[in-house]
């Protein structure tokens, strides 16, 4: 599946290669200081990338979310 981020980029959100760790979404919202709902709902709509594997649990490249959390206000 592919989706248009903010900037127009693709993201995909299925059959991406795992690199590094892996964060639930309750571990990549406490990066964020926000609701795990938060980051499901940034990653419906293409604003931070996740996997979505076999067993159905949504989680995110740990390298991927703590990069744009650096300069993230919320």
């Amino acid at each position: 599946m592919h989706r248009q981020d903010g900037q127009g980029e693709p993201v995909t959100t299925d059959r991406i290669p795992v690199l590094g760790p892996l964060l639930t979404p309750a571990e990549a919202a406490r990066l964020f200081r926000v609701d795990p709902e938060t980051v499901t709902r940034w990653a419906l709509a293409g604003r931070i990338g996740s996997l979505m594997p076999p067993g159905g649990h949504r989680q995110f490249r740990e390298a991927e979310v703590q990069a744009p959390s650096q300069g993230h206000r919320t």
